[in-house]
Order: structure tokens, then sequence, then C-alpha cells
């Protein structure tokens, strides 16, 4: 269908992500940190709808529980874009939320990069990638990444990225039952930030951890228990600021199995890699 019949995009990915490793080596001056990462996209995560309105409007018509459509980073993204552009269109915005919220796996994020890549389709404001991902940077740090649109090795505040080529693989991914306010793990006094730099060379061979799980489990015990319950499959960590965990397994098969053992405390699903995020095709 050309652009310039859309007025409807349904079913808009956004996808969920993995930190398979997150140090903290250092800190700026204005109190952001400086990390690298690995970055992992997820065939897992949310999805979002957008119907296109004339009158300028931003609605999200789906309720979110504790989340106040003001606030919404999807929200947000739809009016930093509008403004950013002169658009004087709107759009309806559903979400269809199935990431837990507090979680780690970029949810929040990744639902505003797809907004901004869904919305610069449907508005037809030709807002380039380099263009858009700077534009998400002022959302969060990981929004970029979600328009970069494949796995990443990532520094700075995590939006110097590069292309990370792993072999696909098969996560179990567990939720505990807290949610874990990422500014209170990152202010965190007693976390590391000085850890050594590695290079993306040598990141297959590297020692690596999550500097943000000791403070994290420290302060939310029901995340340490969750990854003794999943390191009895295999080697089990926590994603982002937490509170999920995610082990990788040999195969669907194995990660099935995982899944229907969960404690009933603990939510927890199967997830493969994928090689690029699916609306990366819309991105210039």
């Amino acid at each position: 269908m050309d652009t310039a019949e859309l007025t409807r995009l349904a079913d808009c990915p956004a996808p969920a992500k993995l930190n398979l490793f997150l140090h903290v080596i250092g800190r700026r001056p204005d109190g952001y940190h400086l990390l690298q990462t690995a970055f992992r996209l997820l065939d897992w995560g949310d999805a979002l709808s957008f119907e296109l309105r004339h009158d300028g409007v931003v609605a999200r018509v789906t309720d979110l529980p504790g989340v106040p459509a003001e606030h919404d980073l999807v929200v947000r993204a739809a009016r930093l874009l509008q403004s950013y552009t002169g658009c004087r269109l709107g759009a309806d915005i559903c979400v269809d939320k199935r990431l837990p919220m507090g979680g780690g796996l970029g949810g929040g994020s990744s639902d505003a990069a797809t907004t901004l890549i869904a919305l610069n389709r449907l508005w037809r404001t030709g807002v380039r990638g380099e263009e858009l991902a700077a534009l998400g940077l002022r959302l969060g740090a990981d929004v970029p990444f979600f328009i970069f649109g494949r796995d990443a090795f990532a520094e700075g505040v995590g939006d110097e990225l590069r292309p990370l080529d792993l072999p696909p693989a098969w996560y179990v991914v567990v939720a505990p039952p807290v949610t874990v306010p990422t500014v209170e793990i990152f202010a965190a006094q007693e976390l590391t930030r000085n850890t050594e730099p590695i290079k993306i060379t040598d990141f297959a061979t590297s020692t690596t951890r999550n500097d943000l799980q000791a403070v994290a489990c420290s302060r939310y015990p029901e995340i340490g228990a969750a990854i003794d319950w999943l390191a009895q499959f295999a080697p089990a960590r926590m994603t982002g600021s937490g509170a999920c965990i995610f082990a990788q397994v040999a195969s669907e098969d194995d990660a099935e199995r995982i899944v229907a053992s969960c404690p009933g405390s603990c939510r927890a699903w199967k997830a493969r890699s994928v090689m690029q995020h699916p609306l990366r095709d819309w991105v210039d």
C-alpha cells in the first residue's frame, strides 16, 4: 500500500530486549552513567496500533494501570515527533501491553521506538533513521537501540551502537513478583561504577556480568531467589536494572519444560532471538 493511502497501522511489534551483560564503567559530570552492554532482540513483546487523526490530537485509547497517558513514553514520543517536524496530524494509539513493567526488558523504550517509527510512516514526516534515533534518546537511553533495530554492542549511555553478530538462541525469561525502579538502582551508593572496559572483539571470550544485579538483589530478594531457581537449569542473569532474569537454553523444548516448572510466585516465558526489529525496513 502506498503511504499516501495509509490511515491505520495495526499490530506494530515492540519487541523485548535482553542485556546479555551490563557493565558500568564510569559516570559523566552530568550524572549519567557510562555503560557497556550487549543488546539482544527477542521475538516477544508488546504490540501497538495507530489510527490517523486529522485534528492533531494524540490519544492513548487503552488504559494502562499506573501509567497516566500524559506520562506514557508512547504519548511523549508522538508529541515529540509532532513538535520536531511541525506535523499537524494526530493519532489514536492502542497499546497491547504484554511485557511486565519495571522488568528490564525495555518495554517502555521499545513502545516509544515503535511509535516513532510507525508515526513517521503514517504521518509521512520523512525523518531519517539517525535523526529518529537522536529524537529517541531524548526519551530514554534504550530507545535508539530499538530504532537501530538489530543486536548491538552499546557504549556511552547506551546510545553508541555497533552491530553485533550473534548465533540464534532460545531463552527463558522469568519475572519475579516485584517492580524495580531503574532510577533507584543507578542512584545506589554501593553500585560498582569502575568496571574495566572490554573491547567488542573480546566480548565472546570476556568474563562479564550485570553490575546492577547485586544492588537489585540486595533490595529485592525475590530477584535473587528467581536467579537461584533458574540457575538449576542454565546460567542465569538479570537483564537491565531488573527485575526480570533470563537464561539461554539449548532448544525450544528445553525452554518449554523450564517454563512449565516455574514457581507460582513468578511468571515465565520462552523467547527466541531475532536477527532484526520487525519494523527495521521502515527506517531509512
